[in-house]
């Protein structure tokens, strides 16, 4: 929970520099999230490639864990499709793109800002870090009302890092393995499927 406060700690101190335009003109007007967009994208394929272990997870799991990260994926879309029709000023692809973020903070803001403007980046900022939040809180009730995967679904991509260790506590060590490639799926998924339902859908 310490990392999801320090981004919403930096998240407020940007927004109140850029309301008070504090900042010299040069940074306000320069388009810097794209700069590091490429510059995260690039670091989370160093991330990926660099870590065998979850390459390993990948070739050693039973292809049945796949339906772990699918069913993560259409209930958090199915979710968000069905919020969308409580806020109509939010478009139907607006919010699968926001929901497709998987608790990926960070990236989906930053490509939905790209792609939609500022406005839907802010909710796909807040919207996946409240999802790691109640993932945080909410573990140990997921686990004991809904099963032991009800954990690993609630933390999206975040399954494989932050959420991980509560995850682990709550549902077993065996399952961290099913956490960690569920995680991974979704990770490597972000980049591809939330530009694809903005720009093609």
């Amino acid at each position: 929970m310490k990392n999801s406060l320090i981004i919403l700690g930096f998240f407020a101190l940007g927004l109140i520099l850029g309301l008070t335009r504090f900042l010299p003109e040069v940074i306000m007007e320069s388009d810097f999230s794209l700069y590091a967009l490429y510059l995260l994208m690039f670091l989370v394929g160093i991330g990926i490639g660099a870590d065998r272990s979850s390459w390993r997870v990948i070739k050693e799991t039973n292809i049945k864990i796949i339906l772990v990260p699918l069913c993560v994926i259409i209930g958090s879309l199915v979710g968000v499709g069905v919020i969308s029709i409580f806020t109509p000023e939010i478009q139907l692809k607006e919010a699968l793109a926001v929901g497709a973020g998987f608790g990926y903070y960070s990236l989906s803001s930053i490509f939905i800002t790209q792609i939609s403007g500022e406005t839907l980046g802010v909710i796909a900022l807040l919207s996946n870090i409240l999802r790691e939040i109640i993932t945080l809180l909410a573990v140990p009730i997921f686990v004991k009302y809904f099963g032991k995967l009800a954990g690993i679904a609630s933390g999206g991509a975040t399954a494989m890092d932050t959420t991980l260790p509560i995850i682990s506590k709550y549902t077993g060590k065996e399952w961290a393995i099913i956490a960690i490639f569920s995680g991974i799926v979704l990770t490597i998924l972000v980049p591809f499927l939330v530009p694809f339902i903005l720009e093609v859908l």
